[in-house]
């Protein structure tokens, strides 16, 4: 009997072994053939880097370009000011129009990230692309000829303009590719975005060297240059499909939709990827959306809310006005190890400026510097705000909560265009440690609270940040208890002080 009784248990082993073996062999075949599925097409590839270089692109490039030139533009307004005047613009006005011009760009944005929503949902994702290149367009002409015409105001004019582009041109393109793309790639096509950004803020640095464009008679062409990338954009996508969801939901066009699925997936049966969009629409239309009151009233997401108001700040704060490691090195060791490298290279930055005369090799070291926190600013804190905003709420909280980083991530560029100019006239080469103290106190804050959201749906990253809460009603009870029971012992002896005095007394 104890014999047979092994071998049944020696066979019901051997059975369970092969399941197993059979079950990791099945999810080895199904992660095999999803990799042959998730084939990335000529169009989607096409479509991609196009819609970033004429978006994203020139985001970036704007945010940085005005930084070269700024002592020859300020001359040029003095010129302007006096031809037209009579005489020379005083030092605080002239500091105050130049704020004006460099943060005007972030009022734009505000203004076109409102207008995105209508205009999409009216000429669709591609044509909303294309349209905003007239943006673009005029913009450049408007700041590349302003010396021409011997008109501050086109400058000011056309940092407007270029705005509304942003503005538009961010909101949109995320929402075409993450439409376009299949589910399986599309956080890391999302990507693209972000890495162009910080591309334009790269070549924008670059084409501002005295070399090149950075100086008293080129400088107009910075802003000219705006051109070639918009126009690349217009030349390449008409030949391309608009988004299936556009066409399937908003237009009821499901062939259209089917071959453009098939353009950018490059198979033949997209029938479960039409469904999937049709079920998508009907469970978003079970869905009630929060408003941006409603949103900030729920309690359950108040960390999440704060993190995101703290990550989009120092975004733009950090005096910068990531790429795909974040899928392999996740959000939380990026975004505060970059904040973190921004801060050392800040300090050495303002050390290398301090003394740069004391030594032939510290203005390198200050272009190494400057160089190095591009660097630091790409790898973790240029696109990862974005990805933590999509990833922090449900479905019917994420139009309030871009709503909300979309509005403090525009009126923090407004603020740094508009006062780094007053910093910098007053702390001289030390002004740049005012970004290392908003990156420090950045990426302590995220140290603290943020939990790590790679992999993890959003039913975890609230449970996460719940714990946050906890801790602190946790702590804040303690210290609470703690404090009572020091005054009930701070009472006690001063109870037995008069009874012994009383005491005496009688």
């Amino acid at each position: 009997m104890q014999c047979t009784g092994l071998s049944k248990m020696r066979d019901y082993q051997e059975d369970n072994r092969m399941e197993n073996t059979k079950k990791s062999t099945g999810k080895m075949k199904e992660k095999q053939a999803l990799k042959k599925k998730v084939d990335w097409s000529g169009s989607l590839i096409v479509a991609s880097f196009a819609g970033a270089f004429g978006s994203s692109f020139l985001y970036g490039y704007n945010l940085s370009v005005v930084n070269a030139p700024t002592v020859y533009i300020k001359k040029f307004y003095n010129g302007s000011w006096e031809g037209r005047y009579g005489h020379v613009i005083d030092g605080g006005n002239l500091t105050l129009l130049w704020s004006v011009t460099v943060s005007i760009f972030s009022i734009g944005g505000l203004v076109g990230t409102i207008l995105t929503t209508p205009i999409v949902k009216i000429f669709g994702r591609k044509y909303t692309l294309l349209i905003n290149n007239v943006f673009a367009v005029v913009a450049a002409l408007l700041m590349a000829f302003g010396q021409l015409a011997g008109s501050f105001e086109m400058l000011v004019l056309g940092r407007t303009v270029m705005g509304i582009h942003a503005g538009v041109s961010l909101s949109t393109l995320p929402i075409y590719l993450s439409e376009i793309s299949p589910k399986e790639i599309r956080g890391s096509l999302g990507q693209i975005t972000a890495i162009f950004i910080c591309i334009g803020v790269f070549i924008g640095q670059i084409l501002g060297l005295p070399e090149i464009f950075g100086n008293e008679s080129l400088w107009p062409y910075l802003f000219g240059v705006i051109v070639v990338p918009s126009l690349v954009q217009a030349g390449i996508l008409p030949f391309l499909p608009e988004s299936p969801h556009y066409l399937l939901l908003e237009k009821q066009d499901r062939n259209g939709a089917e071959k453009a699925f098939q353009t950018f997936l490059g198979k033949e049966d997209v029938s479960r990827e039409v469904e999937e969009v049709l079920a998508e629409s009907q469970a978003q239309k079970s869905v009630k959306l929060v408003s941006v009151l409603q949103l900030l009233r729920n309690r359950s997401v108040r960390w999440q809310i704060i993190t995101v108001i703290v990550t989009m700040a120092c975004y733009q704060l950090c005096g910068l006005n990531a790429g795909l490691a974040i899928e392999r090195l996740g959000r939380r060791p990026l975004l505060i190890g970059g904040f973190g490298l921004m801060v050392i290279f800040f300090v050495i930055l303002t050390v290398s400026l301090t003394l740069q005369n004391h030594a032939y090799w510290l203005p390198y070291l200050s272009i190494f510097c400057i160089l190095a926190t591009i660097a630091s600013f790409c790898i973790g804190p240029g696109g990862i705000p974005f990805v933590l905003t999509g990833e922090f709420f449900q479905q019917s909280q994420k139009p309030a909560a871009f709503m909300i980083a979309g509005t403090v991530n525009w009126l923090s560029n407004f603020s740094v265009g508009l006062l780094f100019p007053f910093i910098q006239n007053g702390l001289k080469t030390f002004c740049f440690l005012v970004f290392a103290v908003i990156c420090l106190a950045g990426a302590t804050y995220l140290f603290l609270v943020l939990p790590e959201t790679k992999n993890k749906t959003i039913n975890e990253i609230s449970q996460a940040f719940a714990k946050r809460t906890l801790e602190g009603r946790e702590m804040s009870q303690f210290s609470s208890e703690t404090k009572s029971s020091e005054e009930q012992e701070h009472n006690f002896p001063s109870t037995v002080d008069n009874g012994e005095i009383k005491n005496r007394i009688i």
